[in-house]
């Protein structure tokens, strides 16, 4: 009898996708084919994250990359953001798992890795077929790039496809794609594919609109950049830009604006000259939001600009607080 198996991930998220596309493959090394996928992608949203009971409606149910839940539904999880388990009662709820099946991790780069590397270390299972994507997932979430130069001029082909991922990262357009990938398909072959280079086009012209308008609002001060995007377009742009516009900053502070939610988003310069001594994870968490030591976001309801901006100016206050 075929089993249902729902995958919640990460939504508009390169991660995301690569992390559901390998534990697939790692449920189908272990249980065969006799299993029926169903991907789910998930939203940070204004006032915390969390997954809906109703998304977890598989005979088994997993996330990834992505926020802990209680639920008794939870049959797999892997996450390795900061804030992936938050508070005793999830503490203690992941703590009393005996399942051997939950993950958390948050000395991890890319949950995709993590997934990888618990298949290999914990179950006997490689999938050398999955290297190039595994390890793309950890250069991008990590931000492991030689340079800010590479992921602002976006000449790889996974680059590209991560750009595409982010803003139609729905599941109608990546489920397929998980698919694929979870089946041998390499990250080349999806980028080349003619909806994706479609829909890449005219996101590249944005590309290089949204470049010009940081360099017109962006201000550097005491190490930290500052600029505010609302009313220009939605609240996702290229993190990496202000770091190749001003290679001596240390952080990055910016306000976006979208129809689902008005966002403050906070990072760290992997290129800095000085070393970053702030937990940003920390910092979004006073704020009801979350991520990594060196990268984090706050979301709020889309009605709450002003509140954004005073959260952003408090932000920049501590960054620049050595």
């Amino acid at each position: 009898m075929t089993r249902s198996f729902t995958i919640a991930y990460h939504g508009h998220c390169f991660d995301g996708m690569c992390s559901a596309a390998v534990l697939t493959q790692l449920i189908r090394a272990r249980e065969g084919e006799d299993v029926a996928f169903t991907y789910r992608g998930l939203d940070h949203q204004p006032g915390g994250s969390f997954v809906p009971e109703a998304v977890l409606d598989g005979d088994d149910n997993a996330v990834v990359d992505f926020r802990y839940t209680t639920s008794p539904k939870l049959t797999w999880f892997f996450d390795h953001h900061q804030s992936g388990i938050v508070g005793p009662e999830e503490r203690a709820s992941f703590d009393a798992d005996t399942s051997g099946r939950k993950f958390f991790d948050p000395t991890y780069g890319s949950c995709c890795k993590l997934i990888a590397d618990v298949a290999r270390d914990r179950f006997g299972l490689a999938f050398p077929e999955l290297d190039a994507l595994v390890g793309w997932a950890d250069v991008i979430d990590a931000a492991r790039f030689p340079s800010a130069a590479m992921p602002v001029e976006l000449r790889e082909p996974a680059l590209r496809l991560m750009t595409v991922v982010e803003v139609h990262g729905s599941d109608s357009f990546l489920a397929p794609r998980i698919e694929r990938l979870a089946r041998g398909a390499t990250l080349d072959e999806l980028a080349a594919d003619a909806d994706v280079t479609a829909r890449l086009a005219p996101l590249l012209v944005q590309h290089e609109e949204t470049l010009a308008l940081i360099r017109d609002r962006a201000r550097l001060e005491s190490g930290v950049v500052l600029f505010d995007l609302v009313g220009v377009g939605g609240d996702r742009y290229n993190k990496f830009i202000p770091y190749w516009l001003f290679p001596e900053a240390r952080y990055c502070v910016a306000v976006t604006a979208g129809k689902q939610r008005a966002k403050v988003s906070v990072g760290s310069n992997p290129w800095a000259p000085v070393p970053r001594t702030h937990d940003i994870s920390a910092i979004c968490a006073r704020y009801g939001g979350g991520g990594h030591p060196v990268v984090g976001a706050v979301s709020l309801p889309p009605g709450e600009i002003e509140r954004a901006r005073v959260i952003a100016r408090e932000i920049v206050g501590m960054l620049s607080a050595d």
